[in-house]
C-alpha cells in the first residue's frame, strides 16, 4: 500500500488541517501518517488558539515515521513560526522523500494568522526550494512575490516568481478572483490552465489542504504532476460541490462524498 505523511497543524473541527488531509489520504486509498507541528483550538467559524508544538516533538515525530514506516509523498502546511520551518527541513534532508507537496498555510478562513509574519522569510529560504510543488492561493501568493494579482497575466507573472524561488513546480490558485475559479500551473516550461466551475457555497472550509494532499496522494500512487494535479482538482471540485452544512459558519467538503455513493450512504 502506498503511503504519505502530512506535517501540519490539527483542526478540532476536523475540516482541514491534518484532520483533512488523512481523509483525503484515505480517499485515495493511501495510507496516511501524521506530524503535528501546531495544535489548533478551531471551529468552522473561528480560530480560538494556537500552540505550537515544542520542536524536539516535532522531529522525534518525523524521525519515528521515516525510521520505521516507507514514504511515498510528504505534504506539508502549517509551519507556524520560522523555528518550526528550520526543524521540519533539516529533519526532512535526512530522508530525501522523493515528493514534497507544499501548501503555505498562512491566514485561515476567519482572518486568524497561522504564519508568523517574520517566518515568511524562512518559508521562503528554506521550504520551497524543497517542494516538489506549492500550492498558494491568491493571497498566499501575493504575499511571497509582494505584489498585487488581480488578472491572468498578474497570475502567470506571480508564477514566474515563486518558481524562482525554487520550487519544482507552482499550482497558483485562481478562486479568489472574480469569475471561474481556474488555477494555473507552472513546471518551469509549460503553463497549464487546469479550469474550474464556481460552486456558490459557504462551506469551503479546508479547501487548500485538501486539494494539496489529494495531489501527494496522487503523487504516492504513481502518477505524474499534472495528472496529480488535474485529479486534485477535480476531486475538490466534487467535495466542495456536496460539501456538508455543519457548523454555523464556513462547513467543510464531503472528502468521502465518491465512496459514501458507492456504498449508499447519505451524505447530507
Amino acid at each position: 500500500m502506498k503511503t504519505a505523511l502530512t506535517i501540519a497543524g490539527s483542526d478540532s473541527g476536523g475540516g482541514a488541517g491534518i484532520q483533512a488531509d488523512l481523509k483525503t489520504f484515505s480517499a485515495h486509498g493511501v495510507y496516511g501518517m501524521s506530524v503535528l507541528t501546531a495544535v489548533t483550538a478551531q471551529n468552522t467559524k473561528e480560530v480560538r488558539s494556537v500552540q505550537d508544538i515544542n520542536l524536539s516533538i516535532i522531529k522525534d515525530q518525523i524521525e519515528a515515521v521515516f525510521d520505521d514506516i516507507h514514504v511515498d509523498a510528504v505534504k506539508i502546511g502549517m509551519l507556524s513560526s520560522a523555528e518550526t520551518i528550520k526543524t521540519v527541513a533539516q529533519s526532512l534532508r535526512s530522508y530525501h522523500p522523493e515528493f514534497i507537496v507544499l501548501d503555505p498555510v498562512m491566514v485561515s478562513k476567519g482572518g486568524h494568522h497561522l504564519l508568523q509574519l517574520d517566518a515568511i522569510s524562512a518559508l521562503k529560504e528554506i521550504i520551497i526550494p524543497m517542494a516538489t510543488i506549492i500550492t498558494p492561493n491568491i493571497p498566499e501568493a501575493e504575499v511571497l512575490i509582494k505584489d498585487p494579482i488581480h488578472s491572468a497575466e498578474d497570475m502567470k507573472e506571480a508564477c514566474l516568481a515563486i518558481k524562482a524561488l525554487g520550487a519544482k513546480a507552482v499550482l497558483l490558485k485562481g478562486g479568489h478572483l472574480k469569475g471561474e475559479p481556474n488555477d494555473l500551473f507552472f513546471d518551469g516550461e509549460n503553463f497549464i490552465w487546469i479550469n474550474g466551475t464556481r460552486i456558490h457555497t459557504k462551506n469551503t472550509h479546508g479547501t487548500g489542504c485538501t486539494l494539496s494532499s489529494a495531489i501527494a496522494a496522487n503523487l504516492a500512487n504513481g502518477a505524474s504532476i499534472i495528472d496529480s494535479v488535474q485529479e486534485a482538482k477535480r476531486y475538490i471540485t466534487l467535495a466542495i460541490e456536496h460539501s456538508l452544512n455543519l457548523g454555523n459558519g464556513h462547513g467543510p467538503t464531503n472528502h468521502f462524498y465518491e465512496l459514501y455513493k458507492k456504498a449508499h450512504l447519505v451524505t447530507k
